[in-house]
């Protein structure tokens, strides 16, 4: 035993990844006038989850934890689309969840921008026969961005949202 904490206490094991910590230090200082222009210093963004199975929302949730931690780069998830700048927009979009999607984005201030995740919401292959799908372009909503990945990973996420801060279509 020990030898054990003798070793531990030589090479203490690091929970960080050291090489996406600095991509992400390095995003931050790029984004920081970006997001300070655009978005007056945060972007606040509204997840709807339109008939997804859940994993999106989940890989959501661990952007909230102490590893990627998404306040720090001045980008956070609000309650109400009354508050949001974008909506974050995951599922296959049913037959129940359309109009809410719709109250949704007439509900957020203009410009209002749609970023998608996930494969569901354009994925219209599989589900296209379905009675109870409307589907992502039946909304005829202006969609500003695509975060691919069924379900993309945290990391994947970040990349997509800061893809968007920096070429947003609608500015």
């Amino acid at each position: 035993m020990i030898k054990f904490w003798k070793k531990r206490l030589q090479n203490p094991i690091s929970t960080k990844n050291l090489e996406f910590n600095d991509e992400l230090k390095e995003i931050k200082k790029e984004l920081k006038s970006v997001i300070a222009k655009r978005f007056a210093g945060s972007l606040a963004i509204r997840m709807v989850s339109s008939g997804s199975c859940n994993a999106c929302e989940a890989e959501c949730n661990a952007l909230s934890n102490p590893y990627y931690d998404l306040e720090r780069l001045g980008i956070h998830f609000v309650a109400s689309p009354r508050h949001a700048d974008a909506m974050l927009l995951s599922g296959v979009v049913s037959i129940n969840m359309y109009h809410h999607v719709l109250d949704a984005y007439h509900q957020m201030p203009q410009p209002a921008h749609i970023i998608t995740l996930g494969d569901c919401p354009l994925l219209e292959g599989t589900f296209k026969q379905n009675f109870a799908i409307k589907g992502a372009k039946s909304l005829n909503l202006p969609i500003s961005h695509h975060i691919q990945g069924c379900p993309p990973e945290p990391k994947e996420i970040i990349k997509g949202l800061l893809e968007f801060i920096k070429n947003p279509k609608d500015f």
